[in-house]
C-alpha cells in the first residue's frame, strides 16, 4: 500500500511537470539549457575524474589496503572499518554526491557490511569546499571573510552525525577482521583477476553512466523548480504558509527555504540576496547546504538504490546534518563572529559565469590532480599508520 501511494504521488508530480512544460515551453527550455550548461561546464569536469579514479582504486584493490591500515583510526571514531575513510575523504574534497557513489560501490563489491554502509553514507555525504567557499561565500554573499562560518559548521555537522551513528547496531558493525596490524606489501592487495585494459574500460563506462545520471537529475530539477515558481498554485501555497506559520518573516524567506529544500544552489542564491539579518541568513544557508536538497538526494539514491543501504537513515541523517550545521553556526558566530559587520544592503543575485572550453580543461586537469593527490595522501597515511602499529606491537 505504501509503495502504491509513493508511485501514485510520483506519477502525479511527473504529470504536473509535464503540464508545466506544455504551458510554459520558454521557461522549460531556458531552465533545461541552464541545467545542461551547469552540468557540462562545471559538474562534468569536476566530478568525472573522481568517479574514474575511485572506480579504478576499488577495482584494483588499493581501497582494501587503505582500509586495513586506517582501521585503528577510523574504528574508534566512527565504529566502521577503515574503508570508510575513503568515501569520507573523497566527499570532503569533491562534494555531493561523491560519498554516496563510493559507499554504494563499496557495498556492491561487498567490501563493507550493510550496517557499515548505512553509517558511512550518512557522514560521507558532504558538500565540497569549492561550492561553499567560491559559490556561496564569495559569489552569493560577496563576503569571503565569512567562509569559515560556512565551512567549519558543515564538516563539524557531518563528523557529529558519524559520531552519533557509531552506536547504530554497534554489535553487528565490524566485519571479521584480523586485529593484528602488520606491514604488508600493498601489491598483495591488487586484484589479479582482471587485466588493466578491462579495468579501465569498465571504470570509464561506469563513470560515464554515473555522470550522465547526475546530469539528468540536474536538468530535471532545474526545469521542475522554475516551473514550480511560475505556477499560480505555488503562489497560493506560499501565501497560505505565510499566513499559517507564525514567523516574523516574509514570503521571500519561505520561498528561498522551499527552493533550497528542493535544490541547494537555487535556495542559497535566493536567501543570500534577501535584506535580512546576517546571522539569520547564514543559519538558513548552512541548513540548506547540510540538508543537500532533493536534487542531491535523487542523485545519491540513484546509486544507493542499487544496494541494500537504508535510504530512510540517509534522508534522516541529512536533515540532522542541516540542523547540526545551523547549531554549530550559532555557536561559532557567538564565539568569534558576533561583531561581524551585518548586511545593510541587498546583494546582487549571484549569476554563474559561463565556463568556456579553456576553463573546462583547466577544471578537469585540476580535479584530476586533486583526486590523485588525495589517493597518494591516504596511501602515505596508511603506510605510516601500519608502521607505527608494527612498532607498538613489537614494544608490547
Amino acid at each position: 500500500m505504501k509503495r502504491y501511494i509513493k508511485n501514485l504521488f510520483f506519477l502525479l508530480a511527473i504529470f504536473c511537470v509535464l503540464i508545466g512544460i506544455v504551458r510554459h515551453p520558454e521557461i522549460s527550455l531556458n531552465s533545461a539549457l541552464n541545467g545542461l550548461t551547469t552540468w557540462a561546464n562545471i559538474v562534468f569536469p569536476s566530478l568525472f575524474p573522481f568517479f574514474i579514479i575511485s572506480e579504478i582504486l576499488i577495482e584494483m584493490g588499493f581501497v582494501n589496503f587503505i582500509g586495513d591500515s586506517l582501521q585503528p583510526i577510523i574504528k574508534p571514531i566512527f565504529n566502521v572499518s577503515g574503508e570508510g575513510a575513503f568515501p569520507f575523504a573523497m566527499s570532503i574534497i569533491s562534494g555531493y554526491p561523491m560519498g554516496a557513489k563510493i559507499t554504494s560501490l563499496l557495498r556492491e563489491k561487498r567490501i563493507i557490511s550493510k550496517t557499515e554502509a548505512d553509517k558511512i553514507v550518512c557522514f560521507s555525504s558532504t558538500s565540497g569546499p569549492l561550492f561553499m567557499l567560491g559559490a556561496v561565500s564569495v559569489g552569493m554573499l560577496k563576503t569571503p571573510a565569512a567562509a569559515p562560518l560556512i565551512l567549519y559548521p558543515h564538516y563539524l555537522g557531518a563528523i557529529t552525525v558519524g559520531l552519533l551513528l557509531r552506536f547504530y547496531r554497534k554489535k553487528s558493525t565490524m566485519n571479521n577482521r584480523n586485529n593484528n596490524y602488520i606491514i604488508r606489501n600493498p601489491l598483495i592487495y591488487l586484484n589479479k583477476d582482471y587485466s588493466i585494459g578491462m579495468i579501465l574500460g569498465n571504470c570509464v563506462k561506469n563513470s560515464l553512466t554515473s555522470i550522465f545520471t547526475v546530469g539528468g537529475f540536474i536538468v530535471f530539477y532545474s526545469v521542475a523548480i522554475d516551473l514550480l515558481f511560475a505556477s499560480k498554485a505555488f503562489e497560493k501555497i506560499m501565501f497560505l504558509l505565510n499566513y499559517i506559520i507564525p514567523l516574523e518573516t516574509n514570503m521571500d524567506i519561505l520561498q528561498g527555504l522551499i527552493a533550497g529544500i528542493l535544490e541547494i544552489t537555487t535556495g542559497c542564491n535566493k536567501i543570500s540576496s534577501l535584506d535580512i539579518d546576517f546571522l539569520q541568513k547564514i543559519l538558513i544557508i548552512n541548513f540548506l547546504i547540510g540538508w543537500g536538497g532533493l536534487s542531491i538526494h535523487s542523485q545519491a539514491l540513484s546509486f544507493i538504490s542499487k544496494t541494500d543501504i537504508n535510504t530512510k537513515i540517509y534522508i534522516f541523517s541529512k536533515f540532522l546534518h542541516g540542523i547540526l550545521s545551523s547549531l554549530y553556526t550559532l555557536i561559532i558566530y557567538n564565539l568569534k563572529y558576533k561583531s561581524f559587520a551585518e548586511f545593510t544592503f541587498i546583494p546582487n543575485p549571484y549569476i554563474p559565469e559561463y565556463v568556456y572550453s579553456n576553463n573546462w580543461i583547466y577544471i578537469f586537469i585540476k580535479s584530476s590532480k586533486l583526486a590523485f593527490l588525495i589517493f597518494f595522501y591516504m596511501l602515505i597515511c596508511s603506510a605510516i599508520v601500519m608502521i607505527i602499529s608494527k612498532i607498538l606491537a613489537r614494544n608490547n
